[in-house]
């Protein structure tokens, strides 16, 4: 017969998924029947995990096929209508053998079929029902409605109806899917059944209470969900800080590989037809794949590993003004002992006392009530608000526990007074935890920038490179408008630049900001400047430089007496190019100008017409024509020569600029 396992325990992760134990009895051939939303079955196959603890064995898990409701039904024997079911069911299974508990006395037969005759009623009749048996060797007809019990003998067919029936009710629920683990084994057993699914993150939230004179406290809630369709009753609850590795895959949706079509090959003739052996389409094994795994991180220690365990109180109940003093109301509130333990990089809370969650609800669960070592301060950050600081609380996490980010209410004197955020904190972190505005004190910033001397000039590679500091003076001017003394943290951004030797040392550095502390007297004002610089530089190029460039550069002491000279002499040369260059260029004019002269000093020849006249007229155009080949020679010697001497002497300009090298610490 069926049975089903109740929770026992349940193990919440902070990445969205849940680890479920559950226990109970089996006897002998018992079937185990679960239950799950479609969209878990990946998780549960790849992490089912089933053990028969007294000694019996698991012979199969079976679950639900992703087949439609109507292909499954049509691969069933049987059809049972939604009216007149009793007779349609036993005109279907004609032959089958039953027994039948008739009046004070049981018949056994097999099923001839099922007639409907009418009998008389008084003045009318009426039709009824009714089964006819063989037994023996006798036809025997029974009115079905005086038939109090029908057991089926034969195996085949109570296993198609209980299949039909199974299939039938399992589609009620369109997303649920059941899976049914078969076990064997002689008498009462134990079996332990354990998987992972999706499950809502856990969260967590806190409460800080802040006294004079004495200790922080800091309290701490567990929000767990289920979502589930059954209820968590009297279940051991963990909850897991930490990122396990988890993954969804498809291990529920059936594949088929694609296998190549071999087509038999027959000859015409009388002979019988023998197909021909194939050769390249071997047939692939479907084999039965075991749902069977490992469970996931169990809260228990991994061997070898260092064990670590603490009662921690935590309270029932939410803090009341009026009455006992809400730390002593807080003291004596009813206490849990959640055990805490380390497994590798993860941390476990684990509530000794049973927990019951119902479905579709969620639960407070209480992990911490402790002291811890803390103070309330103010904390600056330009960014965050730039007139005020925020009053927090300098936290270090001595609770010896693991504490997981989330939502904090502050209260001060049994007074509200703010909330915050808490990352994740590990055992010794010290974090400053923000909750209010502190508008009794007034922060104003004041910012100058200003380029600095000159310190060092390098000439390499012909280019003059001098270095010098950009300097930033950032001046806050901070006045405490409380009654009372109050400790100010002030974050100064970092960006790359380096504090000047006369700036305060900061208290702490972080990886955006240097903090700086400073302690504030009632009524008062204090000033901090933090001054910074960093390395900048301007570059000349030596083949741009000018006389009244050098001239500068020797009265900033950039370079001495020998460079400015080296500089002088690159500058005549640099000028000797470029004369050189506009005669090449004035030459280049004078030659394009001519050859377009004597374009059109040949037009005018080829216009000429015979007569004494024309050939005056042709004589002079022949005589400019060989005056300017002349000068068209002349030219191209030139413009060679003027060429080479360019080209040396801008050789030599190269080599004067690459050849000076200098660096001068200012």
């Amino acid at each position: 017969m069926p049975t089903n396992l109740p929770i026992r325990r349940v193990v919440l992760y902070k990445h969205g998924v849940g680890y479920f134990e559950r226990r109970g009895k089996v006897s002998g051939s018992d079937t185990l029947n679960l239950d799950f939303k479609a969209r878990d079955m990946n998780d549960v196959l790849k992490s089912l995990t089933v053990l028969d603890l007294s000694g019996g064995s698991v012979s199969a898990v079976s679950y639900d096929s992703t087949k439609p409701l109507e292909q499954l039904l049509a691969e069933a024997t049987i059809r049972i209508p939604a009216d007149g079911s009793l007779t349609a069911l036993l005109g279907q299974i004609k032959g089958a053998r039953v027994r039948a508990r008739v009046g004070g006395g049981q018949v056994e037969g097999s099923i001839i079929g099922l007639d409907s005759l009418a009998v008389a009623a008084g003045e009318t009749s009426v039709v009824r029902p009714f089964l006819s048996l063989l037994v023996g060797g006798a036809l025997r007809t029974f009115d079905v409605l005086e038939i109090s019990e029908l057991e089926f003998l034969d195996e085949a067919v109570r296993k198609d109806l209980e299949f039909y029936l199974a299939t039938v009710l399992s589609s009620y629920k369109k997303d649920s899917k059941r899976m049914a683990i078969l076990t064997s084994g002689q008498g009462e057993r134990e079996l332990f059944v354990s998987y992972v699914v999706e499950s809502p993150v856990w969260k967590t939230s806190y409460r800080i209470l802040l006294d004079e004179g004495e200790a922080p406290l800091l309290q701490g809630w567990a929000l767990v969900d289920n979502t589930g369709d059954e209820d968590w009753v009297d279940v051991r609850l963990s909850l897991i800080a930490g990122l396990p590795v988890s993954f969804v895959h498809d291990l529920y949706n059936p594949r088929y590989m694609k296998r190549p079509v071999v087509e038999v090959k027959t000859e015409a003739a009388a002979a019988p037809v023998i197909p021909e052996e194939a050769f390249g389409g071997a047939m692939d094994m479907m084999s039965a794949v075991a749902v069977a795994g490992p469970p996931p991180p169990a809260p228990a220690m991994a061997p070898g590993a260092p064990r670590r365990a603490r009662a921690e109180k935590a309270l029932v109940g939410a803090p009341a003004t009026g009455g006992p003093r809400l730390r002593e109301a807080l003291e004596q509130s009813m206490a849990v002992t959640t055990l805490t333990k380390e497994v590798g990089d993860l941390f476990e809370y684990g509530v000794d006392r049973p927990v019951t969650v119902h479905r579709n609800q969620s639960a407070l669960v209480p992990i911490l009530h402790k002291p811890f070592e803390g103070r309330r301060v103010l904390l600056y950050n330009r960014a965050t608000r730039e007139k005020n600081p925020m009053a927090c609380i300098e936290l270090k996490n001595t609770t010896g526990l693991t504490l997981e980010g989330g939502p904090v209410t502050v209260s001060e004197d049994e007074r509200y007074v703010g909330e915050a955020m808490l990352d994740t904190m590990k055992p010794n972190d010290r974090r400053f935890v923000p909750y209010a505005v502190e508008l009794g004190c007034v922060v104003s910033v004041e910012d100058k920038m200003e380029d600095g001397p000159v310190f060092r000039a390098v000439v390499t590679r012909g280019t003059l490179v001098v270095e010098y500091f950009h300097v930033r003076q950032t001046k806050y001017l901070v006045r405490n408008k409380a009654p009372r003394p109050q400790v100010l943290f002030l974050e100064h951004p970092r960006t790359g630049w380096e504090l000047m030797k006369d700036a305060p040392e900061p208290a702490e550095t972080t990886d955006g900001f240097w903090r700086f502390k400073r302690e504030l007297a009632p009524g008062t004002q204090d000033e901090l400047v933090v001054a910074e610089r960093t390395r900048g530089q301007r570059q000349y190029l030596i083949s741009n430089v000018g006389l009244d460039e050098v001239t500068y550069f020797v009265s900033s002491r950039y370079i001495d007496r020998q460079v400015a000279d080296a500089l002088r002499e690159v500058v005549a040369l640099r000028e000797r190019v470029q004369a050189l260059s506009r005669d090449e260029q004035r030459l280049t004019a004078e030659r394009e100008q001519l050859f377009k002269d004597q374009e059109r000093i040949r037009s005018n020849i080829e216009s000429l017409k015979s007569g004494a006249s024309q050939r005056e007229l042709a004589e002079r155009f022949v005589a400019k024509l060989n005056e300017q080949e002349d000068r068209l020679e002349a030219i191209g010697r030139e413009l060679e020569r003027l060429l080479k001497e360019r080209q040396s002497a801008q050789d030599e300009l190269n080599r004067r600029i690459q050849s000076i090298s200098y660096t001068a610490e200012l």
